[in-house]
């Protein structure tokens, strides 16, 4: 347990440090290969459905081998080369300094006032129509990308790693692609990606859950609510999302800083439209992109703290 607390740790600072060098061969593009390439043979005839199954399964299962027979390995050679390859592979799995990139990329055009930029930074990381969005609608982009992905992208990860160490991380990792590229609820993806949508689901129920309240335990509530008040709103707009999880990040985020998420948005000139969530005290500005980011900084901190205390516990019990 200590040299498996060890290498979360290391992977945690890893990741905050480093991040991903985007030059740099990565697990998710391997995972994404063979996901495009079943999908290709499987998606089709009266069986989609089935076949659904059948691709997050073995997905699961060839992930769970490659990663349990590195880490073995690794801890069979020594105890420091197997905390090494494991904080590795954990700092791979998390995508807290990524989110972190991609979040300033579009904040440094924002507070220059160049919205053509902004704009354009901000359809790399969201599926929405950005072309005619004023400097509210980008920002709202962002937080609501951030808020949803400190779940996706960091604590959900970590949950994992510290009930499966490296292994269980990846399975959670090896899931959630799979929901990205295939768990939509289109005429394509309706019957084939339903298992890796539902998986997913079933991975960040309780993480989304925890992180959500760390955010509203943890940061700085700027309409100065009671944490009475805080929870009471955050437990009223979460289901409001269409996501079982999501909404628990984005609600949470939207009472802390006294803003509004959801609203219209347009998907290939398709207008849709999210409920809304939280109560607008302050108008969507380029600084609260910058607040998001802290906000997912502390979490995955505070989450990271939790749970190294409860397995410092468990261990000396």
């Amino acid at each position: 347990m200590i040299f498996h607390l060890l290498a979360i740790t290391l992977g945690l600072l890893l990741d905050r440090l480093i991040g991903d060098p985007p030059h740099w061969p990565h697990p998710v593009r391997w995972i994404g290969n063979y996901i495009y390439k079943v999908t290709q043979l499987l998606n089709k005839g009266p069986h989609a459905f089935r076949n659904g199954f059948l691709l997050v399964g073995s997905l699961i299962v060839i992930v769970f081998v490659a990663v349990s027979g590195a880490v073995f390995l690794a801890y069979s050679t020594h105890p420091v080369f197997g905390v090494a390859i494991e904080a590795i592979l954990i700092a791979t799995g998390l995508a807290q300094k990524s989110l972190q990139i991609a979040a300033e990329e579009v904040y440094k055009p924002l507070l220059d006032k160049n919205l053509p930029e902004a704009r354009q930074k901000l359809s790399w990381i969201v599926g929405r129509d950005t072309q005619h969005l004023d400097e509210s609608e980008i920002t709202r982009g962002v937080v609501e990308t951030v808020s949803e992905n400190i779940s996706d992208g960091v604590t959900a990860p970590l949950f994992w790693a510290f009930l499966l160490g490296a292994p269980g991380l990846w399975i959670y990792k090896a899931v959630n692609t799979c929901d990205s590229i295939v768990g939509y609820k289109n005429e394509q993806f309706r019957q084939f990606g339903f298992a890796s949508a539902r998986l997913d689901d079933v991975l960040n129920l309780i993480p989304s859950r925890i992180t959500g309240l760390l955010i509203l335990l943890l940061t700085v509530n700027k309409r100065k609510l009671t944490m009475l008040e805080r929870i009471k709103e955050w437990i009223q707009y979460a289901p409001k999302h269409p996501s079982p999880n999501s909404g628990w990040l984005e609600a949470a985020t939207a009472v802390q800083l006294g803003i509004q998420l959801g609203g219209e948005n347009s998907y290939g000139g398709v207008s849709s439209f999210r409920a809304y969530m939280g109560t607008p005290v302050y108008k969507l500005e380029a600084d609260h992109i910058r607040e998001t980011v802290v906000h997912m900084q502390i979490a995955a901190w505070g989450f990271f703290i939790l749970f190294a205390i409860g397995g410092i516990i468990i261990e000396f019990a």
